[in-house]
């Protein structure tokens, strides 16, 4: 069992929690390990659901005067416990909750009570480079299998990650009832993992998969709302060179995108390690702002006039991704486009260079020392 870097305890002393992440990410498993003596609730459980759904008020008749925590799984199965939940936080300052969940779409769309305050909101995600070892530990398994904890180690990688698919597609979608039609929004999800780490283009997508633009949307919103897919907005605040304003989007795990896309192995040197790379260094940038509570933005940036760069980190931290083992002059001129018209504290090129070094004020870090920089907390303060 590896070890997470989420320590909870700290956080929920302070007040309860909503911890939500995408199916076997490992959110179970971590808070069995970190709080063995509270009180579970398992909302999969089909004899607990029941109970709850039809007297919600069995959860305060049954909680004992000294305990502390309660944990509750899945709880956007039921979004309606969460009146009691309040009550019971109200009456009883000293009691916490930790409500977990794979999907915040029947919480956000359902006018569930989302507690008012009395609970913080975490995103929990797939391993992180420190959990595997630091560094570029296992890189090459996780840009073709991924990072979940049991898809990692597994025997047949890849069979597991075609069956993830077809779970989340079953439980989450199809028993959710979160569309009409699972085959078209399961085209959809087949076709955009082919623009995975790309500009969302709605259009293109619908055409391909045969369905209208406008659905095409609301699929994206259930990718998003399901926590599979990350949203990257523009940054759309320079003058001089005005931005692009469409967004892009990014898979949850780089295992999930590559076996929706059928692709072939991924090897060090080739394009297709490049995107990868890209795709990793978000995933890890992510998972450190919301493990260490950081009140941070995320965004790319990309001009008209065609300069890219791949991150803009608390609007001040400017990041290039380039998998190649030699940086040259001309990666870095989208930084320094991007410095011409906004004001950067540092910008850095992560790479597949044995050494650091800095060209023109630009930080060039392998991409190993990068990932230790990040969650050693010299990256973002």
């Amino acid at each position: 069992m590896y070890q997470r870097y989420l320590q909870l305890a700290k956080i929920v002393d302070k007040k309860s929690v909503f911890l939500l992440g995408p199916r076997q990410t490992g959110k179970s498993t971590l808070l069995r390990s970190q709080f063995p003596e509270a009180r579970y609730v398992d909302l999969l459980e089909a004899d607990t659901f029941r109970e709850l759904s039809g007297h919600p008020e069995t959860l305060r008749q049954r909680l004992q005067p000294q305990e502390r925590l309660v944990i509750i799984d899945e709880i956007q199965k039921l979004p309606s416990l969460l009146d009691e939940v309040q009550l019971l936080i109200d009456r009883n300052k000293d009691l916490r909750f930790i409500l977990t969940g794979s999907s915040a779409r029947k919480l956000k769309r359902g006018a569930a009570n989302m507690l008012g305050g009395r609970a913080y909101f975490l995103n929990f995600h797939p391993l992180t480079s420190i959990e595997l070892g630091g560094g570029a530990a296992r890189i090459l398994d996780r840009c073709n299998f991924g990072s979940l904890p049991a898809i990692i180690d597994a025997d047949l990688p890849k069979r597991d990650l075609d069956s993830y698919v077809g779970i989340y597609l079953k439980e989450e979608i199809q028993a959710e009832a979160l569309t009409r039609s699972i085959e078209n929004f399961a085209r959809v999800l087949n076709f955009s993992a082919h623009l995975n780490a790309e500009q969302i283009n709605y259009t293109k997508i619908g055409n391909d998969a045969g369905v209208p633009p406008r659905t095409v949307r609301d699929y994206f919103q259930i990718f998003s709302d399901t926590l599979i897919a990350h949203i990257l907005p523009s940054f759309e605040k320079t003058t001089k060179r005005k931005a692009v304003a469409t967004e892009k989007f990014y898979f949850f795990d780089l295992g999930v995108a590559r076996s929706l896309a059928r692709r072939g192995e991924v090897a060090l040197g080739t394009p297709d390690f490049g995107k990868a790379l890209e795709h990793l260094i978000l995933l890890e940038l992510l998972a450190y702002r919301d493990y260490n509570l950081k009140d941070i933005s995320i965004h790319y940036w990309r001009s008209q006039s065609q300069f890219e760069v791949d991150f803009l980190v608390d609007e001040s931290i400017a990041i290039e991704v380039k998998a190649s083992s030699r940086v040259a002059t001309q990666d870095l001129k989208a930084l320094k486009a991007l410095e011409e018209d906004w004001p950067l504290r540092r910008k850095i090129v992560v790479c597949g260079e044995n050494q650091r070094r800095v060209v023109d004020n630009v930080e060039i870090i392998p991409y190993a020392e990068f990932l230790t920089d990040l969650w050693g907390h010299l990256i973002v303060a």
